[in-house]
């Protein structure tokens, strides 16, 4: 069947109700006609290229449930693609709800073509890290059209999201410069892209060229997440100039591929005060006109390598509940290491907590009903009801079966044994004895 339509956008603003937004409003409990709304004032997108044929679509919008995404990739010193393709299937099975291919070694295009082919999730990639990669040279020696080219190449490929950054350029180098950070750039491909512009005395391309690539997203109706090269990498630098000013181009930038249909999504800050989250997340719905927010955590303290999971979710509930959209997890290897499984395992696990704790707060209709059932399973001490509502029943399970109580164990846990305030309660409320030696 021909599509009459270049992108979601293109087909919202002419109101028509794709199989994806149809799938979405399903699945989010929302009019069609009013999500085609919001993707047609671009926010909410639906990330779904036109070669990615066993994705089923997802809705991202701070008005929609939260969405989460999970970060795989081959490195030079962690080469096994079996292993990163069981991080993407434990990712996906736990609820994620996008992988990004962070890939930075290797034969990348096989292995993303393969993700592109068997998982059903958002697909994002940054291709700034595979251009060295693809074209085996040096930084310096790749030119603007060679950066362009390896966009095309992932649009091609399939994939739903690219990460570019577009919005650092000549002036920041000077504001990086005269501005002095504690942790200058921590964005892999924003410090890949300040290089190369160091190295060559060129402007970024991917700003420079922007028309350019907004013509290839249109083709294969690709989102652009516009890369936040100038995240905040310690709490000193939060919220400063660096950060805020290329927030304003991401702005500019943002209207300009609503103009050609392109979807955007806006990256956000990394490293951010408890007491600024909030502020942060106005201030880009402000600047960027609603567009949705992905954050990297934020994370709320800069002191817990081993527990970056736990730093991330506290930071990325408050940020959900204030308007972000989308999380980025974070796992127990953040800063240490490339995750193994069980780092994805935990990241995730403490993303979703985050995530449906700011959908509860935000009123998201039926985001609580799991938790309202999770406290009628609790309250009748019904142990295999508990763990149908866990975010990880396998884990939970698995707690209560290594440290069971010597008796009455379909009652009661070991903590409380017979002195359990819920067994005592059904007891006394039903005028049975309750019977604790």
């Amino acid at each position: 069947m021909t599509r009459n339509y270049t992108t979601q956008m293109d087909a919202a603003k002419k109101g028509i109700l794709t199989e994806e937004i149809k799938a979405v409003a399903k699945e989010e409990n929302m009019e069609a006609q009013k999500l085609i709304q919001l993707v047609a004032e671009g926010k909410v997108v639906i990330c779904a290229n036109k070669n990615h044929k066993c994705i089923k679509a997802q809705g991202v919008g701070s008005m929609l449930r939260t969405k989460i995404n999970a970060n795989i990739g081959i490195s030079r010193d962690c080469r096994d693609y079996d292993m990163e393709m069981e991080k993407v299937k434990s990712a996906v099975a736990l609820g994620a709800n996008a992988i990004m291919d962070l890939s930075s070694h290797g034969n990348t295009q096989p292995f993303r073509q393969k993700l592109v082919e068997e998982c059903p999730v958002m697909i994002g990639t940054v291709p700034v890290y595979d251009s060295v990669i693809h074209y085996q040279r040096d930084l310096a020696t790749l030119t603007a059209q060679d950066f362009i080219d390896v966009v095309r190449l992932h649009a091609q490929d399939g994939v739903d999201f690219v990460t570019l950054h577009c919005g650092i350029t000549k002036k920041t180098i000077e504001q990086i410069k005269s501005n002095k950070r504690k942790m200058n750039i921590v964005s892999r491909g924003g410090s890949l892209v300040f290089a190369w512009m160091s190295m060559t005395g060129n402007e970024n391309p991917f700003y420079e060229y922007f028309d350019d690539i907004l013509k290839i997203c249109r083709e294969y109706d690709v989102t652009i997440s516009l890369g936040d090269a100038c995240r905040p990498g310690c709490l000193s630098d939060a919220t400063d100039v660096c950060q805020i000013e290329e927030l304003v181009r991401l702005g500019e930038l943002t209207r300009r591929a609503w103009a050609q249909d392109v979807q955007v999504m806006v990256e956000g800050p990394g490293h951010v005060p408890l007491n600024q989250i909030a502020a942060n997340m106005e201030v880009q719905k402000t600047i960027c006109s609603g567009a949705p927010f992905y954050v990297l955590g934020p994370l709320v303290t800069d002191i817990a390598p081993g527990y970056d999971h736990i730093t991330a979710a506290i930071g990325g509930a408050i940020a959900a509940a204030n308007g972000a959209a989308f999380l980025c997890y974070v796992t127990p290897a953040e800063h240490l290491a490339l995750p193994n499984v069980e780092d994805v395992r935990q990241g995730i696990i403490a993303s979703k907590i985050a995530a449906h704790a700011a959908d509860i707060a935000k009123g998201i209709p039926g985001a609580r009903d799991i938790d309202d059932k999770m406290a009628d399973a609790r309250r009748n001490l019904d142990w295999d009801k508990q763990f149908e509502c866990a975010l990880d029943a396998q884990r939970a399970k698995e707690i209560r079966d290594s440290r069971l109580p010597e008796d009455d164990h379909s009652d009661t846990c070991s903590m409380c044994g017979k002195f359990c305030a819920v067994r005592s309660m059904n007891k006394a409320l039903s005028g049975q004895m309750i019977d604790i030696l």
